[in-house]
């Protein structure tokens, strides 16, 4: 019997695109709620929320959601938009499951930035979106692509929300976790250690890439000087000189 390999594409089209999506919402959410002076702790908890929930609970609030009989699903329905039991489907329970990973590594990388640098781009004349551009990711960028990396692998194994929204219908939304569940239900015990097998391969090459990237690059001090360049600030700051005096004094005495 041939091994049939389309929930290996299936897994890795869901999780290319759903990790797209949760890469640019997770930057603005992140963003936002950082920038939020009340109501902090409310909307980081419903963002987050997703996170401390069982994946079927979300698959199943997905479905009502975008469910024939809601009003949303059913204005989709309308249209000639389908979501459920289609590989859209699967997309946006990634989405749903994988955004509060993303979106809590970008807030604590953003917790991390040094605010002096932003309020001397302030000082120069920058817009907003420059300084989120050129200064908020750069710094932060370490952090945000360790997100991306752990959504991209969360959403990769995902399945409880999955199989709730898309249902696991061969060669359309079977992933590969779908296919290690038919297997075992089937019996097929060698089919799901094949499985089982490829996905414990793929997770542990995105862990290992993931740090071998991070480990010798991109160090606080090194990101820092070059947003200075791109900043075309050559002096260090004076809290620096501070600091650097400071320890000099304190060596001599």
């Amino acid at each position: 019997m041939d091994f049939d390999i389309s929930p290996l594409w299936i897994s890795i089209k869901v999780a290319v695109c759903s990790t797209i999506i949760t890469f640019f919402l997770g930057i603005l959410a992140a963003r936002y709620v950082y920038s939020l002076k009340r109501g902090r702790v409310i909307i980081d908890t419903l963002l987050s929320l997703p996170m401390v929930l069982p994946p079927t609970v979300v698959g199943f609030f997905l479905l009502i959601f975008f469910g024939r009989n809601s009003w949303l699903g059913g204005a989709l329905y309308d249209m000639g938009i389908r979501v459920v039991f289609t590989l859209g489907g699967a997309v946006i329970a990634s989405v749903a499951v994988s955004f509060p990973i993303m979106y809590r590594t970008a807030l604590g990388a953003f917790e991390q930035v040094d605010t002096e640098l932003i309020d001397m781009a302030r000082v120069l004349g920058y817009a907003e979106t420059a300084i989120f551009t050129k200064v908020w990711i750069p710094l932060s960028w370490p952090g945000i692509a360790a997100g991306a990396t752990l959504s991209f692998a969360r959403s990769l194994g995902e399945f409880g929300a999955t199989i709730m929204i898309a249902g696991n219908l061969p060669g359309t939304t079977r992933t590969m976790s779908a296919a290690v569940y038919s297997a075992m239900q089937s019996g097929d015990r060698s089919l799901a250690y094949r499985w089982v097998l490829i996905i414990l391969l793929i997770s542990m090459c995105i862990l290992l890439l993931m740090n071998l990237w991070s480990s010798g690059r991109y160090r606080t001090d090194d990101r820092r000087k070059g947003v200075l360049k791109r900043m075309k600030v050559t002096e260090v700051s004076s809290v620096d000189e501070e600091k650097k005096t400071k320890k000099v004094n304190d060596a001599g005495d």
